[in-house]
């Protein structure tokens, strides 16, 4: 069992709740009934997402990383590929519980876009740009095909978060360079400034600006460090923190839109994700 959590970064799951949260937040339409589904069906893709890259990438952990499981023999090959399948499945399946057409016409997308950036676009140059999708279109199912356009500026915060963190993890192995690491500390920046944007009433502009700053403070105090020491142990603790600081950025972006309850209930998230964070590591 511990192999199979390991295999899906299982603690990780709790910073991709929020998506949905947010997104819902953005489309006016907070998750209640058959809707709160929706984070459940994001975790699944998350954790299939998880079991299909280290499946994608069995020969060069092999190498970099044999303590993970399939180089380690305690998940063979096929039984990874059969959790991702089953765990896109169920996420598919939860999606169309939740919101029925409207929503599959954004989960079918979110399933494709998962595999073709583990199998297809990670090694290549669109790799983070195909993560930064991913994210984007879970904000957006929250929200559903039918109200997506008003998530928009919330899925945009999120898939260009995602992106930083995803191209600053490139160097957990063998290390990045200050460019990479700075740019991405500006990025993160400029998304902790938009989360707090957008606000009808001093109410949400509160909550928007506490849960943002929150954000920023444990995001960029580890990007700042990468970008002075892009060292590979550097590099690995910013994209730790950048991972526990998806939960944070939610919460902001579901603040600012008036969901200050959905807000509190992503934040926290944030410290049990962190403390599970020291029995299976998220990166």
């Amino acid at each position: 069992m511990k192999a199979y959590l390991q295999l899906v970064r299982a603690p990780a799951a709790l910073t991709v709740l929020g998506d949905t949260v947010a997104g819902a937040a953005a489309a006016g339409n907070p998750l209640r009934g058959r809707r709160l589904l929706l984070p459940l069906s994001s975790a699944a893709f998350y954790w299939a997402g998880m079991a299909l890259n280290d499946w994608a990438d069995r020969k060069l952990d092999a190498v970099e990383r044999p303590e993970r499981p399939i180089p380690s023999g305690r998940v063979s090959p096929n039984q990874a590929l059969a959790v991702a399948g089953g765990l896109t499945a169920a996420g598919l399946g939860l999606a169309r519980a939740a919101g029925g057409r409207d929503t599959m016409a954004l989960a079918v997308p979110l399933a494709v876009a998962v595999w073709a950036y583990d199998t297809v676009l990670k090694s290549t140059v669109a790799g983070p740009v195909g993560m930064a999708a991913c994210r984007a279109l879970d904000v957006l199912m929250g929200a559903g095909a039918t109200q997506a356009r008003r998530a928009l500026p919330s899925a945009v915060a999120v898939g260009g978060h995602t992106l930083g963190v995803t191209a600053l993890s490139r160097g957990e192995v063998h290390g990045a360079s200050r460019r990479t690491a700075g740019a991405v500390l500006v990025g993160t920046a400029v998304t902790a400034l938009t989360a707090v944007s957008g606000a009808s009433n001093w109410r949400d502009r509160f909550g928007a600006l506490a849960f943002s700053g929150l954000y920023g403070g444990l995001v960029g105090r580890a990007q700042f460090d990468a970008s002075q020491d892009p060292s590979a142990k550097k590099v690995r603790t910013a994209t730790m923190a950048g991972i526990h600081g998806m939960v944070p950025l939610q919460a902001a972006l579901a603040a600012r839109r008036g969901s200050l309850l959905g807000a509190a209930l992503v934040a926290a998230a944030l410290p049990v994700a962190k403390r599970l964070s020291r029995k299976v590591s998220p990166t």
